[in-house]
C-alpha cells in the first residue's frame, strides 16, 4: 500500500494500492504517496541475479513490492527495454578508471535517463487508462530530459492525453526539437516563460487545483502527471542502482556484500531517492554522494541542513536538468526521516518562508546516509575534455559526479556514477568543453565535429531532429498555461 507524505486530510483514502498512486499523484495537502513497505534483498537475492539479465531483475523486484499490477502487464512494460540499444543490458556499467564505473542510462529512444522509468510507466498507465475505459491528461514539466521522454511513452495511446511544459530557451536545441517536433495528436508542448522551478509549480498547482479538475471531470478526463513526483517513475528507478551492484558482481569487482559509493548528479533528487530506498532495502551503499552544479540548493541543505531559496535566481549552467531549486523528491526522504508531521512542517514553512532549517540531530541523519558537493560549469568542462582525451565521452551533468569523486569518496571503495544523458543531447557545450573555447556552435554543426573527432556515433533519433518539421510553436505567459491546456483537452 502507499501512504501519504504530508498526512491525510480525509478527504482523501489514508492508503492506496500501486494502480490508485500512479492514476492520482497528488496526496493529501499537495504531499506525495510513497510505499508504506520497502522489501528486503539479501545476499542470497544479488547471487542469483548474477546470472539473469535486466527484465528478470526488475520483475523480481516489482513482485516484492506487491503491486496490484497484473504479471503479464508487468512483462510487457519491461519488454520495451528491448528497444534499447541491448536488450539484455539496457544500462550497461562501464569502468573509466580502477575504482571508478560509469552506469550509462541513457540507451533508450530519447537518450536519456528518464527512458529506464518512463518507457515501462507509460505502458503501465496507458494499459490502466484503457482498462478502466478512462480518459487521462497527462501533465510533465521538463528541465530537458523528462519531457521527450515522456512524449515518446505516451504517442498516440489510447485514451492518454499529454501537455508538457518546458522552459523556453532552458533546454538543450536537441532536448527542444525532441519535444516541439513530435506529431502525435495527443501531445501538446508548451514553451513557457520562466525556469523549471515554473513549470513545475505550474504542474504540481493544476494537479491541485480543484476548478482545473473540475474542467477535466466535465470532459471526462482524469488527472496524472509524468514527472517523478508520481512513484511510478520512482519504483523504477530504484532498479538501476541495484543493477549496477550486480554488474559489478559479474564484472568481478567486488565480492557479494562488498559496499560500494553512488554518485548521483542531482536537480530534482528523483535519482538520488531511487539510491536510499535501494540502499533501504539492503543494497550495500556506503553512501550516496549529490554532485550539484551552481544552483547548490542541495549540497547546502546536505551541509548545513538548512533550504533556503529567499535571495536565490536561478542560475542557467552547462548542466541545464540541474538548474533547478525547488528540488521535489527531497520530500519523501524527509517523510521516510521524519514521519508525516514533520515532514508537512517543512513543506509549509517550504512555500510561506521559502525556507526550512533541520535541527543538529536531524541533519546528522540525513548525512547517514548523504554528502554532498557542488562545481561550476569551469570543472565541468574541464572534466569533458580530461575524459574524452583519455578515450570516454560523458556529457555534462556526468561530468559533475567527478567533483564528488575527488572530495567525497573517504573509503578505497568502488564508485558508480549514474550517466544521466547522451553526450549528443548538450554537443555544442561538448565542442567547447573539447576545443577550449567559447564559440557558438549550432547543435549540428557540433554534433558531427565531435562524432568525427573522437569516433562516437550519432543515434539517428537524433540526425534526424533537424530534418523534421516544428509542430508545437506555443510559447506562453506563466498565467496562460491553465488556458492553453483547457484549450488543448477540449480540441
Amino acid at each position: 500500500m502507499f501512504i501519504e507524505t504530508r498526512g491525510n486530510d480525509n478527504q482523501k483514502p489514508k492508503k492506496v494500492e500501486f494502480s490508485y498512486a500512479i492514476q492520482n499523484p497528488s496526496a493529501s495537502f499537495g504531499g506525495l504517496y510513497t510505499s508504506e513497505f520497502l522489501p528486503h534483498l539479501d545476499s542470497n537475492f544479488f547471487e542469483k541475479m548474477k546470472n539473469e539479465n535486466y527484465k528478470t531483475l526488475a520483475f523480481s523486484i516489482l513482485k516484492l513490492f506487491k503491486i496490484d499490477i497484473d504479471d503479464e502487464v508487468l512483462q510487457e512494460a519491461l519488454n520495451l527495454y528491448d528497444k534499447f540499444d541491448d536488450e539484455k543490458t539496457p544500462a550497461p556499467l562501464i569502468k573509466v578508471k580502477n575504482d571508478l564505473f560509469v552506469n550509462e542510462l541513457y540507451h533508450g529512444p530519447t537518450r536519456a535517463f528518464k527512458d529506464m522509468a518512463l518507457q515501462p510507466f507509460g505502458y503501465i498507465l496507458s494499459h490502466l487508462a484503457k482498462k478502466e475505459k478512462k480518459n487521462y491528461l497527462i501533465l510533465a514539466a521538463t528541465s530537458g530530459d523528462t519531457g521527450p521522454a515522456t512524449l515518446d511513452t505516451f504517442a498516440n495511446k489510447e485514451n492518454i492525453k499529454v501537455a508538457c511544459l518546458y522552459p523556453d530557451g532552458g533546454t538543450s536545441d536537441v532536448q527542444r526539437l525532441q519535444m516541439v517536433t513530435e506529431s502525435a495528436k495527443n501531445l501538446k508542448v508548451i514553451g513557457i516563460k520562466g525556469d523549471f522551478d515554473d513549470a513545475q509549480n505550474a504542474l504540481k498547482s493544476l494537479l491541485a487545483n480543484n476548478d482545473f479538475k473540475d474542467t477535466l471531470k466535465q470532459n471526462e478526463i482524469n488527472l496524472s502527471a509524468a514527472n517523478s513526483v508520481n512513484f511510478g517513475r520512482i519504483i523504477f528507478q530504484i532498479i538501476y542502482h541495484i543493477s549496477s551492484y550486480i554488474e559489478l558482481l559479474k564484472q568481478n569487482e567486488i565480492k557479494n556484500g562488498d559496499k560500494i559509493y553512488i554518485i548521483v548528479p542531482s536537480g530534482n533528487f528523483g535519482n538520488a531517492l531511487g539510491a536510499y530506498y535501494a540502499k533501504k532495502m539492503g543494497l550495500p551503499i556506503e553512501k550516496i554522494l549529490i554532485a550539484s552544479n551552481i544552483n547548490n540548493i542541495l549540497s547546502e541543505l546536505i551541509n548545513t541542513g538548512i533550504y533556503d531559496i529567499n535571495n536565490k535566481k536561478l542560475l542557467k549552467t552547462t548542466s541545464p536538468a540541474m538548474d533547478i531549486l525547488i528540488s521535489s523528491n527531497v520530500e519523501r526522504v524527509l517523510f521516510d526521516k521524519f514521519g508525516d508531521k514533520r515532514c508537512k512542517e517543512f513543506m509549509d514553512s517550504l512555500a510561506n518562508d521559502k525556507k526550512y532549517s533541520l535541527t543538529h540531530y536531524e541533519l546528522k541523519l540525513l548525512q547517514e546516509d548523504f554528502e554532498a558537493v557542488f562545481c561550476d560549469d569551469v570543472f565541468a568542462l574541464k572534466t569533458i575534455k580530461q575524459f574524452a582525451d583519455n578515450g570516454y565521452v560523458m556529457d555534462p551533468h556526468t561530468a559533475t559526479c567527478i567533483k564528488a569523486y575527488n572530495e567525497l569518496k573517504k573509503k578505497n571503495l568502488p564508485c558508480v556514477i549514474c550517466s544521466t544523458a547522451e553526450w549528443t543531447k548538450f554537443a555544442p557545450t561538448m565542442l567547447n568543453a573539447i576545443e577550449n573555447d567559447d564559440k557558438k556552435y549550432s547543435d549540428k554543426e557540433a554534433l558531427e565535429k565531435i562524432s568525427n573527432s573522437l569516433h562516437v556515433k550519432i543515434p539517428d533519433c537524433i540526425n534526424s531532429l533537424f530534418s523534421k518539421e516544428i509542430v508545437h510553436s506555443d510559447i506562453v505567459e506563466k498565467c496562460d498555461i491553465k488556458q492553453e491546456i483547457i484549450s488543448f483537452i477540449k480540441g
